[in-house]
């Protein structure tokens, strides 16, 4: 088995990145945040320095491009070329109302032969790997019949699917029976994304789907980084690894970030997630929301993890 780590926007950077790859050596490989072209042909800095090479050292990487124009496409994966990667993904799972109002993300699958277009020019002008991260439909699972139909059209690294259509966002079940029908139908590779945030979830994901070799997790691995040992090697994280983990997370975006509020608004993010680690959390969650500077902030996080046990 092969473990994913999904793109999550604001959270899984580069700083964040390296300082897992450094504490939890079981994720095979992990995505960008998505990257969008401009008409002006460049990254912009943020971008740029989550994707060059000196800052994803020791990691698997491929970026993540949002787009649904070809030419802009074609001109970030050759970008990305230069840079020394072999493969890049296209976002079409995105459930975002301002990406999906513009056509992009999961907004892209509601017109499929703009897509079979976009999918036949992008693939009669490439020599770079392309996989592909989709939702199974923007309103409704009869959807995806047609769009695998397209996917089976072109040779993809892989296809990741996340049995949710758009409009569900992240709410109900994944509908693991349109899965089933694409685990026969797929001619390309699958990788399954979707509501794994447990070693129970993942036993249950792969007694039902035994010949799929790769999973993706997002939320269940920000909300436990350590979830893809505790599946693959039975490791149980403790909180001595997790507050590490946290340390080298926070020293990485003082490096890179300037002011508290700033590098504080990025560790509140987390915590969001990451507070769901703990038994009765929230009132140290609560005091974490109102720090307003890091010696606040420090404080609240030494008294968390004196005073709790991980769940």
């Amino acid at each position: 088995m092969k473990y994913y780590f999904a793109p999550m926007e604001g959270i899984t950077g580069y700083v964040y990145r390296n300082a897992h790859r450094k504490f939890f050596k079981d994720v095979d490989v992990y995505y960008t945040p998505f990257l969008v072209p401009t008409q002006n042909r460049v990254f912009s800095s943020r971008e740029k320095n989550d994707i060059l090479p000196e800052h994803n050292e020791g990691l698997y990487l491929v970026p993540q491009i949002l787009t649904n124009k070809e030419e802009d496409f074609l001109w970030a994966a050759q970008e990305l070329k230069m840079y020394g990667y072999k493969e890049v993904n296209l976002n079409l799972g995105c459930p975002s109302a301002t990406v999906v109002s513009k056509g992009k993300g999961s907004g892209f699958l509601s017109d499929p032969d703009k897509l079979d277009h976009f999918l036949e020019k992008v693939f009669s002008d490439i020599d770079i790997g392309i996989s592909i991260k989709t939702r199974i439909g923007k309103e409704h699972p009869d959807e995806f019949p047609r769009l695998l139909e397209i996917f089976n059209k072109y040779p993809l690294q892989e296809l990741i699917i996340h049995p949710r259509v758009q409009k569900d966002f992240y709410k109900n079940e994944p509908d693991l029976s349109v899965f089933k029908a694409a685990v026969t139908e797929s001619r390309n590779s699958l990788c399954y994304n979707g509501n794994i945030f447990s070693p129970e979830d993942y036993k249950r994901f792969t007694d039902a789907f035994p010949t799929v070799d790769r999973v993706m997790m997002g939320r269940g691995l920000v909300t436990n980084p350590g979830l893809a040992g505790e599946i693959n090697k039975d490791e149980v994280m403790n909180k001595r690894l997790l507050k590490e983990f946290h340390d080298e997370v926070l020293a990485g975006y003082e490096r890179v970030i300037s002011g508290d509020r700033n590098v504080l608004f990025k560790m509140k993010e987390l915590w969001a997630y990451m507070i769901q680690c703990f038994k009765d959390g929230e009132k140290h969650a609560k005091k974490i929301r109102k720090s307003q500077n890091l010696a606040d902030y420090r404080s609240a996080i030494a008294a968390l993890f004196e005073e709790l046990d991980l769940k």
